[in-house]
């Protein structure tokens, strides 16, 4: 159905971007945004179910009225963006949730989302294990947790905006359909950015068949869109762009800032209003000084010189797709515990298929100057090469189930 265009919607937030040039046309990016339009007028009378005042905490998690939402229409699909890399998937679903008609709204990288949904897991489970004690043995509760987790969700979020969903994690895949189920019946909506149809999720993972239900999920709850244009927009940005630079002074520290507002479409003068985020590692705070559609800016100092590990460094893969380093040093004896890190970091990235751009002391063939790990760098010299080259740069972001 097509409408005539809303003055705060998608839409008209699309055609401002094509008029003054930040954007150009894009037939499968048109078709995307008038799903999201339908979207956007369907929710503008949707109830809001989220209550961020109402939050509960374990200690209280009794399953009454379990599944909250009762509306007597069926709620609105939700969206399923799907497509190759740099088609704008990320920046229309972010167009999307600028203007979404919902108070209770929480925009989030997937992989994020099922951290802090494993941490709630192991905090209902903990408290179970403590009543257990103090009950003698006895049940804690019949409840199943993933279900009061679901609760818990729709009184903080209505809408769920899922930036790159993808499951390549067994854990992940295993809790998918209850939970999704849950949150579907509570009357959440989703949308969801991905580099995969819903039929290659998980593609080759360990027991597909139990995760095939939640594909059939999305395929019922969510309208499947996609991006298939022949421009590679993130690509196209990159190209000609160096993205090692040496030596580490003023003159490429200004090249990779004017790479950063390249990427993430926004302009030099506004680098003071460039965010920071935190990403949840095991139950600690990982702090990202700089990050904006996907792209995260890190000093070599903040995740090599100090005590951060390899967990750390998978959560700054899978969330991000491009990351940027600065001054990275030449390596010696005196600082051989920062080339152990920088060498789990960089395979991290590496396996992600993370777009990595850099400053650092001298080129990368250089950069380990001697030591007892000569035979672990070279192999991270070679990365450091093949990040760099047109093939590692057009892959997609994430990691890929083995068969």
């Amino acid at each position: 159905m097509k409408y005539p265009i809303e003055e705060n919607g998608p839409e008209a937030e699309y055609q401002t971007l094509m008029q003054t040039g930040e954007l150009k046309p894009d037939a499968d990016q048109a078709r995307a945004v008038a799903s999201l339009e339908r979207l956007h007028r369907e929710l503008v009378n949707y109830p809001a179910i989220g209550n961020q005042n109402n939050k509960f905490s374990f200690k209280n998690w009794w399953p009454t009225g379990l599944f909250g939402w009762s509306g007597s229409k069926p709620a609105p699909k939700g969206i399923y963006l799907y497509g190759g890399v740099g088609r704008g998937k990320s920046m229309l679903m972010d167009l999307f949730y600028s203007v979404a008609p919902m108070t209770f709204k929480r925009r989030v990288h997937f992989h994020e989302f099922m951290l802090d949904i494993h941490a709630r897991l192991k905090q209902a489970h903990d408290l179970s294990a403590q009543k257990r004690v103090q009950h003698g043995g006895g049940r804690a509760s019949d409840a199943d947790p993933l279900l009061v987790i679901a609760r818990q969700i729709a009184g903080e979020a209505t809408l769920l905006c899922f930036d790159e969903l993808q499951v390549t994690d067994i854990a992940d895949a295993m809790v998918l359909t209850r939970l999704f189920n849950a949150l579907f019946e509570q009357g959440v909506i989703v949308v969801a950015t991905s580099n995969r149809p819903p039929d290659e999720l998980y593609k080759h993972g360990l027991n597909r068949h139990r995760f095939l239900p939640f594909i059939e999920q999305i395929k019922e709850r969510l309208e499947l869109v996609a991006l298939e244009g022949p421009v590679d927009y993130r690509y196209n940005r990159l190209k000609g762009a160096q993205t090692y630079y040496f030596p580490v002074n003023e003159e490429t520290t200004a090249q990779l800032s004017a790479t950063f507002f390249r990427l993430t479409d926004r302009r030099i003068e506004d680098r003071a209003k460039v965010p920071s985020e935190t990403l949840n590692v095991q139950g600690r705070a990982l702090f990202v000084p700089k990050a904006a559609r996907g792209v995260a800016v890190f000093s070599f100092k903040r995740l090599c010189a100090n005590p951060v590990g390899p967990a750390d460094y998978l959560a700054i893969a899978r969330t991000y797709h491009t990351v940027i380093m600065v001054a990275i040093p030449q390596f010696t004896p005196e600082n051989s515990d920062q080339a152990k890190r920088f060498i789990t970091f960089i395979d991290a990235l590496y396996e992600h298929n993370v777009k990595f751009l850099c400053s650092a002391a001298v080129p990368p063939q250089s950069l380990y100057a001697g030591g007892g790990i000569s035979f672990e760098f070279e192999r991270t010299i070679s990365r450091l090469m093949e990040m760099q080259s047109e093939d590692y740069l057009t892959r997609g972001h994430g990691k890929v189930v083995a068969d």
